[in-house]
C-alpha cells in the first residue's frame, strides 16, 4: 500500500508539472505573439461617442489593409487579426480599452486613436508595456513625446497649423483672422498656438480669440464679437461636431468671411451639420480622393466596394497605419516588442496613399498637406494646392497632376525646431504621387 500511493504521488507530480509547463508555454505565446497562429492586433477608437465618425473610418481602414495582407498570404504566412474597443471617445475609456488590450487580450502592437487627448492618454499604457502604439491621425506633438514605443503616420500640428497661416495670408491674402478653439482638446489647442505663431510672422494680426467645450450648440456669444471686429477669415480649429453648427450660426449672423480649419472636419456627417454655411471654407488634410494616381484610386474603389462609402483621411490615415505595421513585423521578423519597435520607428519611404511615409527621430512622419476647398453643394471636398515641409522634395514634373499648384513659398522656417528636427528629415525622399499628405 505505502509503494502504491509512492507511486501514485511520483505519476501525479508528473502530470502537474507537465501541466505547468504547458501553461506557462500557452501564457509566453499570448504575450509575445508566439511564433505561430494570427497575430493579434489591438485597435482602439470611437465608435459610438461624439466623434464616432472618426473611429469608424479608422475601423474600417484597418479591417481593409487587414482583408488585402491576409488574402495575400499575411505576415511571414501569419493572418493579422484584428482586437476593436470602443473607447466611447472619452480619454479616460481610452485608457481603460488600450489597459484590456495589452494585458488581457495580449495583442503584439496597437493601432488608435484619432483624437490627440484619447491617445494621450493611452499612450503611457502601451509605453509602460513595451507594446509598439501607432496613431494614424493624432497629430498633437505631444503623442510620441510619450516614449520610443510611440510612433505615427500623420503629419504634426506645427506643421498643419502653418499650413492654414500660409494659405490664408499667401492664397487668400488675409491681413487680420479670429480663432475660435475647442479648449477641452489637445488637438484643437495645437493648431491654435502654432496658426497664430505663423500667421503673425507672416505680418498678419490675430484680433480676435474665443472658446468653446466640446459638444456646446450655441457658439453666437463668441461669434458676434468676431462679427463686430470684421476678421478677413476666422479660423476653427476643431472636429466636425461642433464645425457644421458654427458655420450655420455665423452665416446667421451675416458672417460671410472663409472658414479655415484642419482635419478634424473630415466627416461625412459634416454636410449634415452645415449644409451651404460650409461656404467659402477650407481645411489642411492629409490626402486628396480626387487623386487620380493610380494607388490612390485602387485604395478608394476597394474601400468604396466593402464599406459602400467614399473614404475620408481618417480611412485612409489607418489603412497606411496597418500596412506600416505589417512592413515592420516582416522587418523584424517576428512580433518581439523590442524589435518590431524598432523596425517601426526605422520606417522610411513607405509608399502610402497619403503619402510617402517616413518617420524622424521623433518618430513622427515627414509629409506634404494638402489644402481642399469644401464644396456642400456636392458634399465633397476639392483640392486646392499641396503644401511641402521644408526638406521635402516635391514631385517631378513629368509625375505632377496638372491641377497641382505648389506654393512656392511652401512652409520655409515653419517648423518648431522642438517638434520636428529639419535635420531629420530624408532629403532625397520623393512624393509617390501629386497631392499625398495626411491627421
Amino acid at each position: 500500500m505505502k509503494n502504491f500511493f509512492l507511486a501514485f504521488s511520483v505519476i501525479f507530480s508528473i502530470v502537474l508539472s507537465s501541466a505547468c509547463v504547458d501553461k506557462s508555454a500557452n501564457s509566453g505565446n499570448a504575450s509575445t505573439g508566439g511564433d505561430t497562429g494570427d497575430i493579434k492586433v489591438g485597435v482602439y477608437g470611437d465608435t459610438t461617442g461624439a466623434t464616432s465618425s472618426f473611429g469608424q473610418s479608422t475601423k474600417n481602414g484597418i479591417q481593409l489593409a487587414f482583408d488585402e495582407i491576409n488574402a495575400a498570404g499575411g505576415v511571414n504566412g501569419r493572418k493579422l487579426q484584428m482586437i476593436f474597443e470602443d473607447d466611447q471617445g472619452t480619454p479616460e475609456k481610452a485608457k481603460t480599452v488600450i489597459s484590456k488590450l495589452v494585458n488581457q487580450d495580449k495583442v503584439v502592437a496597437v493601432l488608435g486613436e484619432v483624437a490627440s487627448s484619447n491617445s494621450l492618454a493611452a499612450a503611457p499604457v502601451a509605453q509602460e508595456a513595451k507594446i509598439p502604439m501607432i496613431t494614424p491621425s493624432s497629430t498633437n506633438p505631444k503623442v510620441t513625446e510619450v516614449g520610443d514605443y510611440i510612433s505615427r503616420v500623420c503629419f504634426i500640428d506645427p506643421f498643419q497649423g502653418s499650413v492654414m497661416a500660409k494659405f490664408a495670408a499667401n492664397t487668400l491674402k488675409a491681413k487680420t483672422a479670429a480663432i475660435l478653439g475647442d479648449n477641452s482638446s489637445d488637438y484643437s489647442k495645437g493648431l491654435t498656438q502654432f496658426f497664430e505663431q505663423e500667421f503673425v510672422k507672416l505680418g498678419g494680426t490675430i484680433i480676435n480669440k474665443q472658446t468653446y467645450a466640446q459638444k456646446d450648440q450655441d457658439f453666437k456669444a463668441q461669434l458676434t464679437q468676431m462679427r463686430d471686429q470684421k476678421p478677413d477669415v476666422i479660423y476653427i480649429p476643431g472636429y466636425y461636431g461642433e464645425v457644421g453648427i458654427i458655420a450655420k450660426q455665423a452665416r446667421e449672423l451675416g458672417m460671410n468671411q472663409p472658414l479655415l480649419g484642419g482635419d478634424g472636419w473630415d466627416s461625412p456627417e459634416l454636410w449634415k451639420l452645415g449644409g451651404a454655411a460650409l461656404k467659402p471654407a477650407y481645411i489642411s488634410n492629409h490626402y486628396s480622393a480626387d487623386n487620380p494616381a493610380p494607388e490612390i484610386q485602387n485604395f478608394v474603389k476597394a474601400y468604396q466596394a466593402k464599406f459602400n462609402v467614399a473614404p475620408d483621411s481618417l480611412a485612409a490615415l489607418a489603412y497606411d497605419s496597418a500596412k506600416v505595421l505589417a512592413d515592420a513585423i516582416k522587418r523584424a521578423n517576428g512580433t518581439d516588442s523590442a524589435k518590431l519597435k524598432d523596425a517601426i520607428n526605422a520606417t522610411k519611404n513607405f509608399a502610402g496613399v497619403t503619402g510617402t511615409i517616413s518617420l524622424d527621430a521623433s518618430r513622427n512622419a515627414v509629409k506634404s498637406a494638402v489644402v481642399l476647398e469644401l464644396n456642400p453643394a456636392a458634399s465633397k471636398f476639392d483640392f486646392k494646392e499641396t503644401i511641402y515641409p521644408e526638406g521635402m522634395t516635391p514631385p517631378t514634373a513629368s509625375t505632377s497632376n496638372t491641377n497641382t499648384t505648389m506654393n512656392t513659398n511652401a512652409m520655409s522656417n515653419t517648423m518648431n525646431s522642438n517638434s520636428m528636427n529639419s535635420n531629420t528629415m530624408n532629403s532625397n525622399s520623393t512624393m509617390n504621387s501629386t497631392m499625398n499628405a495626411n491627421k
